[in-house]
């Protein structure tokens, strides 16, 4: 085994793109000088940190950190909570925040490196603003003539589903650049090859993959050790209800933010599980129960109040859909409480006028439909041509089978 190899190696199924490059670094990293975009959950399969382990691989070559949202530490809890630049004091090197009033790394910091090194563990939901952090440094790369790696993680809730409509470029924003659907069923990796073509980025991009993870398998499969990616999403129970449930954030239902179960639990002071359930007998949803649930946030929307809802256990992740699932919620609260559910109004994500459900879904049809009454399984067959189209497209920038 290598001398840099993990000792867990034997635990894991899988190799994370960080220790693939660490154990057998390509030519161009030899004496290069290395920014690294991580966070948390960027860790070796004995949990060793990206960046402790790259600046042991490649001593004084790392010359600058970059943070996402929620911070390099994971210790921003919300939205538009912005971080601050500081320097890190394990390696002593500056930390430029990539969220906040700045998105993009600023030229005087990529004319420090030669390449950016991009290790983030991101959940397969276009959302997650960890991809389009990802899709911005690509742009002020290609601008730099800065080369950009991505350091390769298995999406944790599988390569093979995905779901929902494709975002409409009207509608881009930070938490949706270009089109793409809600499930995208790639890795931050093959995404990144996505963008860089389809969007005619132009990057001079390399993805280092990781070894041995299977379309098919979801995240305890692979072996490696769960770091929670971001505050709100401490399970991959979390994560697997996360295409839908996230959709709670452009509501005044609380998603569950403030207490242990983010996302899988949901409600308001204002719901009637009982009534919601018998609605929702109408029109069933597979793979998942809805159990009646009771919670006090302790912040966040309904901070201290009761709210009654359900937490979502899914039994059956294959048949599972979990944008269609939440949809189908929105419609039935949407319909049995008129005067109580709200749109969220903004600002959401450093956006002040349009609409945090229309940035969520990414087409304001989603939300004119629920709006009129629409049935969700409309909804689903109006974007089914085009996710088959995504899904052919797609093939050409696959590296896992």
């Amino acid at each position: 085994m290598p001398p840099l190899a993990s000792k867990y190696f034997h635990m894991a199924q899988v190799v994370s793109g960080l220790e693939v490059l660490a154990d057998d670094p390509p030519v161009w990293a030899k004496g290069a000088r290395l920014g690294l975009l991580s966070h948390p959950a960027s860790v070796a399969a004995d949990l060793e940190s990206a960046r402790e382990l790259m600046a042991r691989r490649f001593p004084g070559q790392l010359r600058v950190l970059f943070s996402p949202q929620h911070g390099l530490l994971g210790e921003k809890q919300d939205n538009m909570i912005a971080s601050a630049d500081f320097v890190d004091p394990l390696l002593n090197l500056p930390v430029i925040s990539l969220y906040g009033p700045r998105m993009t790394p600023p030229p005087e910091a990529l004319e420090m490196v030669d390449a950016v090194l991009v290790d983030l563990q991101d959940v397969g939901t276009r959302v997650y603003t960890f991809a389009t952090t990802l899709a911005k440094v690509m742009e002020a790369a290609a601008a730099a003539g800065v080369k950009v790696a991505v350091l390769d993680r298995p999406n944790p809730i599988g390569g093979e589903q995905v779901e929902g409509n494709l975002l409409r470029p009207q509608w881009a924003s930070f938490v949706g650049p270009y089109p793409l659907p809600m499930r995208h069923g790639l890795s931050l990796g093959e995404l990144a090859r996505y963008y860089n073509v389809t969007q005619k980025i132009g990057c001079d991009l390399e993805v280092i993959p990781a070894r041995g993870w299977r379309r098919g398998d979801y995240f305890e499969a692979t072996g490696l050790p769960w770091v929670l990616p971001s505050p709100n999403l401490p399970t991959l129970e979390g994560a697997v209800v996360y295409p839908g449930q996230v959709l709670l954030e452009g509501t005044n239902l609380s998603e569950g933010r403030g207490t242990t179960r983010p996302f899988e639990l949901f409600g308001a002071p204002f719901l009637e599980p009982g009534r919601i359930k018998a609605r929702l007998a109408e029109m069933p949803l597979p793979g998942v129960v809805l159990r009646e649930a009771f919670f006090e946030p302790t912040f966040h929307k309904w901070a201290g109040e009761l709210c009654r809802g359900f937490q979502l256990h899914v039994t059956d992740r294959r048949n599972f859909k979990p944008y269609f699932t939440t949809l189908a919620l929105l419609g039935v609260i949407r319909e049995l409480y008129p005067q109580d559910f709200a749109w969220r109004q903004p600002p959401y994500e450093y956006e002040t006028e349009r609409l945090p459900i229309d940035l969520l879904t990414g087409d304001a049809v989603l939300r004119e439909g629920l709006d009129q009454g629409t049935p969700v399984p409309d909804l689903e067959a109006g974007w089914q041509k085009e996710l088959d189209e995504f899904l052919e497209v797609r093939r050409e920038f696959l590296i896992y089978v």
